[in-house]
């Protein structure tokens, strides 16, 4: 009896290895870097930063300002404050996908939360032109937030176009009301 208890025990140790359910830790990209790097670019530069915005669906700004640089890092807050999925304690809480764009060219890459109904943002994404002689490049980040509560939905759609612009297209509705729409477009290049 103590040999078949002696001999068991390597088969036990090996069973519980192997159910150990350890999942290795996620590895994403992190977009509020990128958007560091981008707005330290645009610190130091000498370019002119305009900034638009519209109202409802509308194609004529009813506000046009120039930027100082000082300022840019101001306007571009609601980039630098995505949630960075770089962090294994947020990358928990999303999935990835990636796909090639035949028409674009271009590799997709997404995070979506596992809890889309609780989560407030509910998308990032990044579209990659890959180049095997100079690097892969980032052109696109988008991103996606809502807030949806008893003061109505609140929704911003967050468009960053490297080394070129970036708009945000905020969506507010109120109990009772209609939609208000306004976008900002920040362009420096």
């Amino acid at each position: 009896m103590k040999n078949w208890l002696l001999a068991g025990w390597p088969l036990v140790l090996l069973l519980g290895a192997c159910g150990n359910n350890d999942t290795p830790s996620k590895s994403y990209v992190s977009i509020p870097s990128l958007i560091e790097e981008q707005v330290a670019h645009i610190d130091t530069s000498l370019y002119a930063i305009t900034r638009y915005d519209y109202r409802g669906t509308d194609t004529i700004p009813f506000d046009t300002i120039y930027i100082p640089r000082e300022k840019f890092r101001e306007e571009a807050q609601a980039f630098l404050s995505i949630p960075d999925l770089s962090q294994p304690s947020l990358a928990k809480q999303f999935t990835e996908e990636s796909r090639y764009d035949e028409l674009m060219k271009k590799v997709i890459i997404s995070y979506f939360p596992t809890d889309k109904k609780n989560a407030t943002l509910q998308k990032e994404e990044l579209h990659i032109l890959p180049d095997l002689a100079e690097g892969d490049k980032v052109t696109t980040i988008l991103a996606s937030k809502v807030i949806n509560d008893r003061n109505g939905l609140q929704q911003e759609e967050l468009l960053w176009l490297m080394n070129e612009s970036f708009s945000i297209m905020r969506i507010q509705q109120r109990p009772g009301q209609p939609a208000e729409i306004i976008t900002t477009k920040v362009s420096w290049n």
